[in-house]
């Protein structure tokens, strides 16, 4: 197993390093400037949002640096903030090369082992009496020989410990460990989108890809009682707290829509192999409605070829023709279910979504699975579709998650 270092307090860890992601970089300068100063702004919030206060933030170009004395816990914290490609938690200290050697020393004593291998990484922005090499030399140099009953031996290739120094002008920063954000934009940079969530493994692992390319979330939940049970809500309810973990700092509403009368509706009244797209494109027109409410620019749903019935390509041109105002995006469309499953436990869902539940009783036994558009529309003339729209949007419910 590999050594993974931790840093002990004796080294005093005071700064962290945050690393913007890959795309932001290749933006122009404005919208550079832009996703930046997003994301400075969503730092800040979650830090107070987590009670863990910092003494300075400072932003430069590819870097935001935080001085902090919680340095583990809050870069733990960061790294579900969309926007930030990884994170360090760092000693600070001055750009004098004896300095950052003693930095070095002290770093590298408090987390190896005896007959550890270690190797010493620079960068280096801005100008400076001496190169990137030459601070890899000194320091590796000082290790091995203040550290010498330790019996140490450097590797390049696969160290037990790197020690990494970043020179950035007249600071430094030395650091060990370096822990992977998701990247993506900074939540707020993109517009809002209206998220059909159902609790299930799908639905909330598309919404969080959207929230991952800097999309405000504003979660819908389609409640289907009596066709269905409350722990199936409840399942909603709590994946929707486990998204919003993924935004903080911004609104934790989400809309609770009753559709079950809708549902009986239409066992009753239309063909029942139809019963699961008449369902969607009536959760589309009600998110629309949504949309306009929400100033959202978008809905997105956990929709991928072929998963369920209802997803072949030609029914869900079928549900497309219901949504006349607003795109439906699917992030998943072409994910198959083991890499939306892995998605769902990186993202803390997968447990709360595969708990049992009583599945949604209008599910017919023999769902069509290539339906004609004409047919739909027709079975849909058979019905006020618009009344009910109407009342189900007027008996929607927002709640604070």
């Amino acid at each position: 197993m590999k050594f993974q270092p931790r840093l002990c307090q004796t080294t005093q860890l005071d700064s962290i390093v945050v690393r913007f992601g890959g795309e932001i970089g290749i933006k122009s300068e404005w919208t550079r400037r832009f996703y930046e100063k997003k994301l400075l702004r969503n730092i800040n919030n979650a830090l107070m949002h987590y009670n863990l206060p910092c003494e300075e933030t400072t932003l430069t170009r590819g870097r935001i640096y935080i001085k902090t004395k919680n340095c583990q816990e809050s870069a733990s914290k960061l790294t579900r903030l969309p926007g930030i490609s990884s994170v360090s938690p760092a000693t600070q200290t001055s750009a004098d090369m004896s300095q950052i050697v003693q930095v070095a020393l002290d770093t590298v004593r408090a987390v190896i082992k005896e007959k550890g291998t270690f190797a010493v990484r620079c960068h280096r922005v801005g100008t400076h009496s001496y190169s990137s090499m030459d601070v890899c030399r000194e320091a590796g140099k000082r290790i091995l020989t203040d550290l010498k009953e330790l019996k140490l031996h450097v590797d390049l290739t696969h160290p037990e410990i790197t020690i990494s120094i970043e020179v950035r002008d007249k600071e430094a920063y030395v650091f060990t460990e370096t822990l992977q954000g998701v990247g993506g934009f900074p939540v707020g940079s993109q517009a809002k989108v209206i998220g059909l969530l159902s609790g299930g493994i799908d639905s909330p692992v598309a919404c969080w890809l959207a929230i991952k390319r800097g999309c405000q979330l504003v979660p819908v939940y389609f409640e289907n009682s009596p066709l269905t049970d409350e722990d199936t809500t409840a399942k909603a309810l709590e994946t929707a707290k486990k998204l919003f973990e993924w935004s903080i700092g911004f609104p934790r509403n989400m809309y609770i829509v009753p559709h079950g009368k809708n549902l009986e509706i239409f066992m009753e009244k239309a063909p029942r192999k139809l019963t699961c797209l008449l369902c969607k494109r009536m959760m589309y027109r009600v998110a629309e409605h949504i949309a306009d409410i929400e100033g959202a620019e978008g809905i997105v749903t956990g929709e991928a070829i072929g998963e369920q019935a209802s997803q072949t390509l030609t029914n869900l041109r079928v549900l497309d023709e219901a949504a006349l105002k607003y795109p439906v995006h699917r992030p998943l469309l072409g994910f198959d279910k083991t890499e939306t499953t892995e998605l769902a436990k990186r993202i803390g869902t997968f447990e709360i979504s595969t708990r049992k539940t009583r599945g949604c009783e209008a599910a017919p036994s023999k769902p069509s699975t290539q339906a004609r558009l004409e047919v739909v529309k027709n079975a849909e003339e058979e019905l006020d579709i618009e009344e009910m729209v109407s009342a189900t949007v007027k008996a929607a419910k927002i709640i604070v998650v």
